[in-house]
């Protein structure tokens, strides 16, 4: 049925309405990802205002984020130093002359940041927060278009006279991309404030995409690159309940189907639900398998399930890092080896061959990580299973942390697994954390992952909670309408003793669901209710789940053994034949030149298959370290131009060193560093 511009306007209205209804409740329920309703989900998140990091390690980073990264961050951005993002709007508002400078997704970073900010806001109710969010909103709202387009590169030609501009001409402008951002954090900022000043921008945008694609042609189709939009939709549906929003998401992730002469560069080569393999530009691959999870928990459609199954298998079983990255390959090719050279797209940050791993040249762009957790949130939303709570906690503390400094205000883009003085290429982006990279998507992206990770710290099923991370929280939260009080206390990711205490509980029997990550041992668990040993039984899902009516100063006990221990990859992964990579808990640990004698290099230094680890301190700040004797060969050094020699029995020394999580390096100046270290197969020493 065709709708006529009346019928639209009336339509809009009684959402609007709706809307009105529904607010009150909205702003009270602030979940990262909004699954009450979601037909299809077996998971409820359950709210970020519900539940406090208060000590320990996710305190310390939220805290970082909180007082360090955020207001940095906004000094960067309101200012003109690097890029003006904040000056965008106001130039295209025609509140001040000038030209667009910088990339086209700069917008969607500085959404990105304002939903860190939102968080933030969130747990410490900063009115000056408040202040910058509603300055921010207010120029972004001035800048709209009267049909609700905000896209700032195209405006402010527009602005200045640039008759070729128009929406949607290039889909390498990440026009989508950008309110497909707007989008998630208007229905972030309304749920933690109340207001709905930016809210009100989003559903502008909204009406305007729904005007526009509404009979995609195949050249509109193509404008879906790093598709933010898809959740951006999904998660305004899940705020106003306007059914229109919901179909809109769906002939989103539809159209790809008619793109013309796509290719894996964003996936488009093929119909998405034929896709078997990750192939192509990582970050734009996580964002399309979280999207398409996200239409699976509203539509329930099999053939999405089915490929997000099988993606997963196959970037989890041949092309994910020990520590969680994706993207292997700077510069890679997709699809491989075809004889159609036309169909060849050139990828950065793009996953590569199964087993195609490489460490010192490995882009692992931050965002892959980020995606990689947004992704496997949703598949844990829409199957309750632990396995993907497991990957989101390896890439969350390993490669999203990596990709900011302790201290809050120096990013990475690409997060190596090893890194040499000099290195073997010229490679484009550094080795070392800047305040400011030219590709400034992943430093606001990092904020808000930080910021909001509290809220994958528990959720919901019909009949129990599920403890999904494991840190010093609170969780205040209700129970059919009766009040449930737990308190977390722990050391982890440093000690596997979990205190759960029972602050208060509904009159009636719920279960608590402790997820048992996939490294610890299942025989050496120990789960104590009260002092009282329980049996050790895993549900498929994962969880091991304690049932009773809990009373007031009930008190759970689990403890998770943490051996450190030494990992070998799949003898196809060619470049770490022969090497293992150390492991204690979900932290990937390294070794950084810092903390090994001066005068060594990290390639003479080897792991004897025997070696001890011991905890101990490290020379950074409420960081700790793994303690082991290494093996130095002292063999020649290498000649300029030798490629290949004889290898000769050289004598050997014992080296005491230390080791660091890997998210931790680069803090300390320039440094070497390696994840993966050669065993020493000649050595019988323990030491």
């Amino acid at each position: 049925m065709e709708i006529v511009p009346n019928q639209f306007l009336l339509l809009h209205s009684l959402g609007v309405l709706l809307l009105t209804l529904v607010s009150t409740f909205a702003a009270h329920a602030t979940e990262i990802t909004r699954t009450q309703h979601s037909p299809y989900a077996r998971v409820t998140a359950i709210g970020t205002d519900q539940v406090r990091w208060t000590d320990g390690f996710w305190h310390q980073r939220f805290h970082a984020c909180q007082n360090v990264s955020v207001p940095a961050m906004w000094d960067l951005m309101k200012g003109d130093q690097y890029k003006p993002f904040y000056q965008h709007f106001v130039i295209a508002a025609g509140e001040m002359p000038g030209e667009h400078h910088g990339a086209p997704w700069n917008d969607g970073d500085f959404y990105k940041w304002m939903e860190a900010a939102c968080y933030v806001y969130g747990v410490d109710r900063d009115p000056e927060l408040l202040a910058i969010l509603d300055q921010a909103i207010a120029a972004i709202a001035n800048a709209q278009r009267t049909d609700g387009y905000i896209h700032t590169p195209v405006l402010i030609r527009q602005r200045n006279g640039d008759t070729s501009a128009a929406p949607f001409q290039d889909r390498h402008n990440f026009e989508m991309y950008n309110m497909g951002h707007l989008l998630t954090t208007a229905c972030i900022h309304h749920r933690i404030t109340g207001q709905r000043n930016l809210l009100d921008v989003a559903l502008k945008t909204a009406d305007f995409l729904h005007q526009t694609f509404e009979n995609p042609t195949p050249q509109l189709a193509r404008n879906s690159v790093c598709p933010s939009h898809y959740m951006g939709m999904l998660e305004l549906y899940r705020t106003t309940r306007e059914p229109q929003h919901l179909s809109l998401a769906k002939n989103f992730l539809a159209m790809r189907s008619i793109v013309q002469a796509g290719g894996d560069d964003n996936q488009d080569r093929i119909p998405f639900v034929q896709q078997r393999e990750a192939e192509g530009h990582a970050v734009r691959a996580n964002y399309l398998y979280a999207g398409a999870a996200d239409v699976f928990l509203e539509t329930g459609d099999n053939s999405l399930l089915t490929t997000l199954d099988a993606l997963w298998q196959n970037v989890t079983q041949k092309k994910l890092y020990v520590t969680g990255g994706c993207g292997a390959l700077y510069d890679g090719a997709a699809p491989f080896g075809s004889s159609q050279r036309s169909t060849i797209s050139r990828i950065h940050p793009a996953y590569g061959h199964n087993s195609q791993l490489p460490n010192t040249t490995a882009p692992t762009e931050t965002c892959a990580a980020i995606g990689n957790v947004l992704w496997n949130w949703r598949m844990f939303l829409a199957t309750g299973e632990s396995k993907y709570m497991d990957v989101l906690e390896l890439s969350l503390y390993n490669s999203v942390l990596s990709g900011v400094s302790l201290e809050g205000k120096d990013y990475f883009y690409v997060n190596p697994l090893r890194n040499t003085d000099p290195l073997p290429v010229d490679l484009r982006w550094e080795r070392r954390r800047v305040p400011f990279v030219t590709s400034y998507c992943c430093p606001p992206n990092v904020l808000r992952t930080i910021a909001q990770a509290h809220g994958y710290a528990y959720a919901k099923q019909a009949n129990r909670i599920l403890v999904n991370l494991y840190g010093s929280s609170s969780l205040k939260s209700e129970w059919n309408n009766q009040p449930l009080h737990i308190d977390q206390q722990t050391e982890y990711p440093w000690d596997g003793l979990i205190t759960l205490s029972i602050q208060a509980a509904p009159n009636e029997a719920i279960g608590i669901g402790l997820r048992i990550p996939d490294w610890a041992d299942h025989d050496k668990i120990v789960v104590k209710v009260n002092g009282a040993q329980q049996d050790v039984r895993l549900d498929p899902s994962g969880y091991v789940v304690l049932s009773r009516s809990w009373t007031a100063s009930d008190e759970i006990q689990l403890h998770l053994p943490m051996p450190t221990v030494m990992l070998e990859s799949h003898p196809l992964v060619e470049e770490t034949r022969n090497q293992v990579a150390v492991k204690r808990g979900p932290l990937v640990y390294c070794l950084e030149s810092t903390d090994v004698p001066a005068g060594i290099r990290l390639h003479e230094l080897h792991l004897s298959p025997l070696a001890k680890f011991t905890p101990s301190e490290s020379s950074l700040d409420q960081i700790r370290a793994l303690s082991t004797t290494l093996i130095q060969s002292n063999d020649p050094p290498w000649q300029d131009g030798q490629l290949y020699r004889v290898r000769s029995a050289q004598k050997t020394n014992h080296v005491r060193a230390k080791l660091i999580p890997y998210f931790a390096w680069a803090n300390r100046g320039p440094s070497e560093m390696t994840v993966w270290i050669p065993l020493e197969t000649n050595s019988n020493s323990s030491e």
